[in-house]
């Protein structure tokens, strides 16, 4: 009797421990990394979803849609080794399927996460498989319920891309010397320059797991410090993207070593804190060495110098009565973005890609692990270079410098 209940004080210290240096413990999933799970064999199931609704105010259009379901599965073998996989289904229907009705699909379903965790210490792990690396705040805490804004930052899709996940080796743990200092150092694959694009920067160039050729790595590494109600994190990356083998490298008059045709990404971000209070700030930089040379072998205006920022201000009005067991929070944030802050000489300029966002709103959540939201976003950019289009249509799509969006979304995370 003595030993369990000294079991269960054990893990309960250890809990609260964990939720005051790393965050909260939100879901089984959680409780599978933080060690909480005190058998010595489990299987957790975990998962998180979320459906968007959204008018377009200048096009007088609208779009619904189920956004994402995500199945979280894992699984304990002991006490230094476990399971984590996800897999996740984007936009309801996947696309080349139809429906009941014969509609085509524009979905996808990809792995979000597939790996083994060792466990060398109580402050220690390894992961290899393919995992999500700690670059900026939302790759690795993007669960819907946990952020403000129907849709996730801007900067941390278009700069920063996530859900950024590669296939690799990264090892996780704490410095015993200061008290809530993290650090992480991973070598992954690195991305596919043949994906970049001017007008969304290095997210097509994510490889995301899939089989790829090529020698090219990537170097991860990030500080995370957990300090009084702060939380400050700076995070770099360095990685190859020439995905391709010697001779078709050579062909395309490329670099194909392992950091052949760098990126490098550099970013810091902070949170603070308290009585419901939240406000959270992030700065963001990808520089892409020989992007004139990625340009010519593609053709896709890939830019030499992107970055982003955003600050965010958020209040719960319902803190002092329930201490997030329920909330109601209003919000505001703004986002700057340039996607083509600098131009190899044989890039396109386009002002479209420098982007103010305005996002105001409410998050409700009734119980924890529910979020009812909605926003508004005003987006103003500089003007559209007509020179990119490359077949015009009689009938173009209007581009608008200064438009407006209403979002409504719900989410969860179990």
């Amino acid at each position: 009797m003595r030993s369990k209940l000294f079991t269960t004080a054990f893990v309960l210290c250890i809990s609260a421990l964990i939720t005051k240096s790393s965050g909260q413990v939100l879901t089984p999933e959680d409780s599978l990394a933080t060690g909480l799970i005190s058998k010595e064999q489990s299987t957790v199931i975990s998962g998180y979803g979320e459906a968007h609704y959204t008018i377009d105010t200048k096009r007088k259009s609208s779009e619904a849609g189920l956004k994402r379901v995500v199945l979280f599965l894992g699984h304990k073998f002991s006490n230094n080794i476990s399971l984590f996989t996800e897999m996740e289904l984007e936009d309801a229907l996947v696309s080349g399927s139809t429906g009941d009705e014969g509609i085509a699909g524009k979905g996808s379903i990809s792995m979000e996460q597939a790996f083994l965790k060792f466990n060398l210490n109580p402050s220690t792990y390894i992961v290899a498989g393919l995992f999500i690396p700690r670059i900026g705040y939302l790759n690795e805490n993007h669960l819907p319920a946990t952020f403000n804004g129907v849709d996730r930052p801007f900067v941390e899709e278009q700069v920063i891309p996530s859900t950024w996940r590669e296939i690799g080796l990264g090892l996780y743990g704490q410095f015993n010397r200061i008290q809530g200092l993290n650090y992480s150092l991973a070598l992954t694959n690195g991305l596919n320059s043949a994906g970049f694009a001017g007008d969304t920067g290095i997210r097509g160039g994510r490889q995301l797991g899939n089989s790829t050729n090529g020698l090219n790595i990537a170097a991860i590494g990030s500080l995370l410090y957990y300090i009084n109600n702060f939380r400050l994190q700076a995070s770099g990356y360095i990685g190859g993207s020439t995905a391709a083998e010697k001779r078709v490298a050579d062909s395309l008059q490329l670099n194909s070593g392992a950091f052949g045709n760098p990126v490098k990404l550099g970013e810091i971000n902070g949170q603070y804190s308290r009585s419901g209070l939240t406000i959270r700030a992030i700065a963001t930089a990808v520089h892409i060495d020989n992007a004139s040379d990625i340009n010519r072998a593609y053709a896709n205006n890939t830019p030499e110098t992107m970055y982003g920022a955003y600050g965010e201000a958020g209040y719960d009005l319902l803190y002092n009565k329930f201490h997030n067991d329920k909330a109601l929070i209003i919000f505001s944030r703004y986002e700057f973005i340039n996607l083509s802050k600098k131009n190899p000489s044989n890039g396109i300029e386009n002002a479209a890609n420098r982007k103010q966002y305005f996002v105001g709103g409410l998050t409700y959540k009734p119980v924890k692990g529910v979020a009812i939201k909605a926003d508004y976003v005003r987006r103003i950019t500089g003007d559209f270079n007509p020179a990119l289009i490359v077949t015009p249509f009689t009938q173009q799509i209007p581009y608008y410098k200064n438009n407006g969006f209403i979002n409504l979304g719900m989410a969860y995370n179990f």
